[in-house]
């Protein structure tokens, strides 16, 4: 009896089906999102980690901006010898993705020049380029903050008239979104300026700690590096530091579990002075700290704890009942920097040459010193930034709706983009000239459409993995993120040769990579 040698590949793309009767909704999606035929040759994978829910057209921006600043940063600017960036294609709502790698010898040894003189230069500077970025970040989001809210009065202001300003307000809708959209593709440059680098330091650490001790978990490497006062804990920490002024204030029986914020809020104020000393320490607490969203910052509906406020109240009873019996509230950061310390030297005790003691030494110390960014830049960009950027866009559907073109606001994160900004065109022509716009008799049957197809496909499984196996996997983002390497890969295969199976395996790397790199 012959046997086969099944190959090793995943199902290709083009044998995946669009769930019928929601190919209008996959064709809204932009062309080049679109797998096509020639996608068959390549590997790809379900980016399940950020995009794990069907994505609505609006909220695909989030991939298109984020792979289209990566790709910049790994091929363009930083010139990573082995991967350029990373494409991506949407089926039935589902983000897949697949690298770029560099296999030509003499292209390495091109870039690898390249990238020594870019890189090591940042490595070299990596205190001042930082304390350069947050710098940056802020001048972004404060002009984020300052973009006016999308208007139409009903004449143009006198002020402006007398003023001889010439320019009529329906401009302005279009120059604000224009605006909108490009602080957003501008942020996902910023976010990855630094990114990629520190992923590589990290790796070139945790490659040596795998080589140098066998049995060392991807844990504790992981806790060997990872930092401890990172901006993506404080507002975990405000909520902490209220709890305790809750109680010392003698205010902590207003922040009742499953009370509603605004009956919260006026609780307090009804409790003197006290209760407004305690708002106060709230207010301090909300800017910036609350703009950290309830999701990973890649969906219009993870709103910020600013947005809803529901979110920490829930969590505030909790802590001041912990503390009232006895439990220390804040994060033993003494003792967990101790515990790293420790931890270094034990393993560095265990390498048996000067040189290996001299390289674990300076790459640990590296790794430390890109670690802040690593960990604090998605407070600023996947978080506070992505939080005025899609709140800008609901200014944008609330004045859409207000003229028509949807039943709810939220409507508008059911159009692409480009789909929004052809009817804001269509609400500046119609307010200048006097006609009634067309978007209303247009969009809100392909809403209710959109978002059936969007039910539909959250009821579907997707494939983990799509085309030929690579046989090597060198992107340093997609080894750090998604713990994707040739081994995982091969267990997902095994995986999938088991009956009734349809779960994820393999991720060596992702679940302590995750925690201690906490996503992009």
């Amino acid at each position: 009896m012959s046997t086969s040698v099944k190959p090793k590949s995943f199902p290709l793309p083009s044998s995946l089906e669009i769930i019928p009767g929601t190919e209008r909704a996959q064709a809204a999606y932009p062309y080049y999102m679109q797998f096509s035929k020639d996608d068959d040759q390549r590997f790809w994978f379900y980016n399940s980690m950020h995009f794990p829910e069907p994505m609505c057209t609006f909220d695909t921006i989030t991939a298109e901006a984020a792979y289209c600043a990566l790709g910049a940063a790994n091929t363009r600017v930083h010139s990573l010898p082995t991967t350029l960036g990373i494409d991506y294609r949407i089926i039935n709502g589902r983000i897949y993705i697949g690298g770029n790698g560099v296999t030509d010898p003499a292209e390495i040894a091109r870039r690898t020049e390249e990238f020594k003189q870019r890189a090591f230069y940042y490595y070299a500077n990596w205190e001042r380029l930082f304390a350069q970025w947050k710098d940056k970040m802020m001048v972004l989001i404060r002009e984020a903050e300052s973009l006016a809210k999308p208007d139409l009065p009903e004449f143009e202001p006198l002020q402006h008239v007398h003023a001889g300003r010439g320019i009529a307000s329906n401009h302005y809708l279009l120059d604000v979104y224009q605006k909108t959209l490009e602080g957003y593709f501008r942020m996902w440059h910023h976010h990855f300026e630094f990114l990629l680098l520190g992923y590589g330091a990290y790796l070139t650490f945790f490659d040596f700690c795998k080589k140098a001790f066998p049995e060392i978990s991807d844990q504790t490497v992981a806790r060997m590096v990872a930092g401890i006062q990172a901006e993506i804990f404080r507002p975990d920490d405000e909520l902490r530091r209220l709890a305790m002024h809750a109680i010392e204030l003698g205010v902590d029986g207003a922040l009742k579990e499953g009370a509603a914020p605004k009956e919260i809020i006026k609780s307090l104020e009804q409790l003197g002075e006290p209760g407004r000393a305690w708002l106060k320490e709230l207010s301090v607490s909300r800017d910036p700290w609350f703009n950290i969203n309830v999701g990973d910052g890649f969906y219009d509906y993870h709103r910020s704890w600013n947005d809803d406020l529901a979110v920490p109240f829930t969590v505030l009873p909790g802590y001041i009942a912990n503390v009232k019996s006895g439990l220390r509230l804040e994060r033993p950061i003494e003792k967990l920097m101790a515990e790293r310390k420790k931890l270094i030297e034990e393993y560095r005790e265990l390498l048996e040459t000067d040189d290996e003691r001299a390289a674990y030494d300076q790459m640990i110390e590296l790794a430390h010193r890109v670690f802040p960014y690593v960990e604090g830049h998605k407070f600023y960009c996947e978080h506070w930034y992505t939080n005025l950027f899609f709140n800008k866009i609901r200014e944008f559907g609330g004045l859409l709706a207000a003229h028509g073109f949807f039943h709810d606001p939220e409507d508008v994160f059911q159009l692409t983009h480009y789909e929004v900004e052809s009817a804001i065109i269509d609400l500046m022509t119609s307010w200048s000239n006097g006609s009634p716009p067309r978007g209303p008799a247009r969009w809100p049957a392909i809403v209710k459409e959109r978002r059936a197809a969007i039910a539909e496909w959250a009821k579907h499984e997707t494939p983990p993995a799509l085309g030929p196996v690579p046989e090597i996997i060198d992107d340093p983002a997609i080894v750090m993120l998604w713990g994707i390497t040739r081994e995982s890969l091969d267990a997902w295969l095994k995986a999938g040769e088991q009956p009734d199976s349809n779960e994820i395996k393999g991720f060596a790397a992702s679940n302590e990579s995750q925690k201690a790199l906490r996503g992009w």
